[in-house]
């Protein structure tokens, strides 16, 4: 699924993954299922090649009080109800770089669907919330993230934090913004566990290949 001038990244840049392919070939096989925003980005040339092959198109420009990727985060959760959103992970790619208030929009995302796991991703780190209702236990995939990581208190401060697997653990922590936060840690164990009063940010870095 593309949120709207998404969709120019992958016509433009898929044939450079695969450079010993044709691009029209490529263009026809990677394309996405749904483009859905206010459609101020994405280009028309592009917009009528992927509705020609069948991708849905769907114009939310009269809905400006929400991001583009709040529309297709809602348009996933409302096309599932048959799942369980607990089991559900919604990968981002493209939502960090760039303005940073579009960063900033990208990661209240994060926070108006607590109920759902949504990854931001780029080329050098990941974020995702870790909701204070959960005890929360990270798996590090040390082949192709960390070791640098950090937590940050999202919406409210936090009172208490505690974690276990980190070069310098949380014990009973407050942090909050004007405070201490937890920047540039490391993740130490192949498992970091988290448990905070508050909802959380966890960001690692993601390894260059």
């Amino acid at each position: 699924m593309c949120a709207d001038g998404g969709a120019n990244r992958v016509y433009d840049e898929m044939p450079g993954l695969l450079p010993h392919e044709d691009a029209v070939a490529i263009r026809n096989r990677y394309k996405p299922e749904v483009i859905k925003g206010d459609m101020d980005s994405i280009r028309t040339e592009i917009m009528d090649f992927y509705r020609k092959l069948g991708t849905k198109i769907v114009d939310e420009s009269h809905d400006q009080d929400t991001t583009d990727l709040h529309k297709c985060v809602s348009y996933i959760r409302d096309s599932t109800p048959e799942l369980d959103k607990s089991n559900l992970c919604i990968l981002v790619a493209g939502a960090l770089g760039g303005r940073f208030d579009h960063e900033i929009g990208n990661i209240n995302v994060l926070c108006r669907f607590s109920d759902m796991r949504i990854i931001l991703i780029s080329d050098d780190c990941l974020i995702q919330l870790l909701p204070r209702t959960h005890h929360h236990e990270i798996h590090i995939l040390s082949s192709v993230e960390g070791p640098h990581c950090g937590l940050v208190p999202i919406g409210i401060p936090s009172k208490s934090t505690t974690t276990t697997g980190l070069q310098w653990d949380l014990a009973d922590t407050e942090m909050k913004f004007g405070g201490l936060i937890s920047t540039s840690n490391i993740a130490r164990e192949e498992t970091v566990t988290v448990r905070s009063d508050s909802d959380l940010l966890w960001t690692i870095s993601i390894k260059k290949p």
